[in-house]
């Protein structure tokens, strides 16, 4: 049971796998924004037919960090009552950038998982491009970055701003701490999806799990599929995942604080 809960609150987190380094490959909607403070998304997860817990992804209003303004962002994840009896989940993640969102400087993972705890924080220090990780306050060595490298969920982020189209293969850098990586995206096509309701056009994207650890690197055969909007916001609206102990679903029910023309991030991540 544990593993099974492990793969469905970590689902929406292992997108972060697919980063964006190439131009748009469609012009954007002049000033329209891709998200900007404020906007909550929630998700149901779901494992096989058993409802699991819930996820949100939040834009948090710019900070001030080491002097400097930056942007934030959090995902949250968590069992519902009936499981927390089973597998208590509750994890907490935030992602620090540059406001132009063309790298990252902190990452924070507050995680319970069961008995499992985690207080983890990574530091990106471009001035000597290593990245720190420490849990609980413990170091490990200095790992190398590449130039314009994300956190995880940073990097998700980053992608909501560039450009998609079929066909498309997009490269980005992405470091944990432990390690940094290349990942990589393909635009498989565009779809329409029907979820809570409502009708959705979509793009269907397919992020390399060659560099994803976890569950999935345990798993054969595990895939990961993204179905985003085809508009200027690219929200995750459906997100799958198939690993040795079942199958995971995780579909949006909430979308508030949508962006909207004005001040935010746009395409290519500029203001």
């Amino acid at each position: 049971m544990g593993l099974r809960l492990r793969a469905s609150a970590g689902a929406l987190l292992a997108l972060g796998c697919m980063m964006g380094r190439v131009a748009a490959a469609e012009a954007p909607p002049e000033g329209l924004a891709a998200f900007q403070p404020g906007e909550r998304l929630v998700y149901a997860l779901k494992w096989e037919f058993i409802t699991a817990g819930e996820a949100t992804l939040e834009v948090l209003p710019d900070a001030s960090l080491e002097g400097r303004s930056v942007r934030r962002f959090v995902l949250t994840a968590g069992t519902n009552s009936f499981l927390d009896k089973i597998y208590k989940v509750r994890n907490r993640i935030e992602s620090f950038t540059d406001l132009s969102m063309d790298h990252s400087i902190l990452y924070r993972k507050k995680q319970r998982e069961g008995r499992h705890e985690g207080d983890i924080i990574v530091r990106f220090d471009w001035h000597r491009k290593t990245a720190v990780y420490t849990n609980f306050g413990s170091p490990r060595n200095p790992v190398a970055l590449m130039s314009g490298a994300f956190d995880p969920l940073g990097a998700f982020y980053f992608v909501r701003t560039v450009g998609l189209a079929t066909g498309k293969v997009v490269d980005r850098p992405v470091s944990d701490g432990k390690k940094c990586v290349l990942g990589r995206v393909r635009v498989l096509g565009r779809e329409t999806i029907r979820v809570n309701g409502r009708d959705y056009d979509t793009y269907r994207l397919d992020p390399d799990l060659k560099h994803v650890g976890g569950v999935f690197s345990k798993s054969r055969n595990a895939k990961i599929e993204l179905w985003v909007s085809a508009d200027h916001r690219h929200i995750p609206v459906r997100i799958k995942s198939r690993v040795a102990v079942g199958s995971f679903v995780g579909e949006l029910i909430s979308d508030s604080g949508a962006a909207a023309p004005g001040p935010g991030i746009t395409f290519g991540g500029m203001k």
